[in-house]
């Protein structure tokens, strides 16, 4: 098969699966809903490969994840909305559209990429989106356009990366702390009414749940902050710090297996001084530094 083929014939076979008389039960079942949890669980396995620097899995990787576009992109045309030919197009005029310094005329050429130009486009494409929106969309509802900074930030993003995106679009009108002093001191300050949720919820012998959890999605959120002050994608960072732990971990029970044991069949206090052991593998401890699982994350009490 000609390489310039290989798009054709995976949508040939795409519409295959899908032929409602001769194709696989379970893809004709399929919809847009039932397929968007494949669609970001593709995405993350892509990103996995990348950190991992695994080409050969990162070319399957990729593989799995154009099959979600086909797959959206042939349910859509079904239902009559738009087929994969108009995906491509969309994505190449916004492409050409958003680099004028690459495919513009020559003074635009000349001007190359000036500060500012994305932004400005992309506003342009939004004040766009809502003309569409009021002129063929809302028909019913003209009086309640989508014309929020922060409309067209997806709700199903994962939360972590969601909340960076929306503080970002806030700070561009200038609603933000002024330097990273003040984004510590709501951390605390979040961390504080975190605790007096909880400390609340013992003196009344209670579980206040909904309180505990919206205090604790406060402190996750200023945590996101801190992340976008200090320039750090915070999901890439919480990835890091699940990958050492994982190591970790898998030390913990390799050592325990050594001895003829289980974590099950040992202590608390056994497993943290295994995992004082795998740390000290991994670089020297400093005078500085923390000296224990339990003691960083559990805080036991004396």
């Amino acid at each position: 098969m000609d390489n310039k083929n290989n798009l054709v014939e995976l949508l040939d076979i795409m519409a295959a699966l899908r032929n409602p008389d001769t194709g696989c039960p379970w893809d004709i079942k399929q919809n847009f809903a039932s397929i968007a949890p494949y669609t970001l669980e593709e995405a993350y396995e892509v990103i996995e490969a990348i950190e991992q620097n695994d080409m050969l899995n990162l070319r399957e990787e990729l593989g799995d994840l154009l099959l979600q576009v086909v797959y959206h992109a042939r349910i859509a045309e079904e239902l009559g909305h738009f087929d994969f030919h108009d995906v491509a197009q969309t994505i190449s005029q916004k492409m050409i559209r958003r680099h004028p310094h690459v495919f513009g005329s020559e003074e635009e050429r000349q001007n190359g990429a000036r500060p500012g130009f994305w932004e400005r486009i992309k506003a342009d494409e939004k004040q766009e989106k809502v003309r569409k929106y009021n002129n063929e969309e809302n028909e019913e509802n003209k009086s309640d356009p989508k014309v929020s900074l922060l409309d067209d930030v997806p709700a199903a993003m994962p939360a972590l990366m969601r909340a960076v995106k929306l503080q970002k679009r806030a700070a561009k009108v200038g609603f933000d702390w002024p330097d990273l002093a003040q984004v510590f001191a709501k951390m605390r300050e979040e961390l504080t009414e975190l605790e007096v949720a909880l400390s609340e919820a013992n003196q009344k012998q209670t579980e206040d749940k909904h309180h505990i959890e919206e205090e604790f999605g406060d402190l996750l959120f200023v945590m996101a902050n801190v992340a976008r002050h200090l320039t750090i994608e915070p999901e890439t960072a919480l990835r890091g710090a699940n990958a050492k732990f994982t190591s970790r971990f898998h030390y913990i029970e390799q050592r325990l297996a050594e001895m003829g044991k289980t974590p099950e069949q040992s202590s608390l206090i056994e497993m943290d001084a295994l995992w004082d052991e795998a740390k000290a593998k991994e670089k020297p401890i400093s005078s500085t530094e923390d000296t224990g699982f339990i003691e960083n994350s559990f805080r036991v009490k004396d």
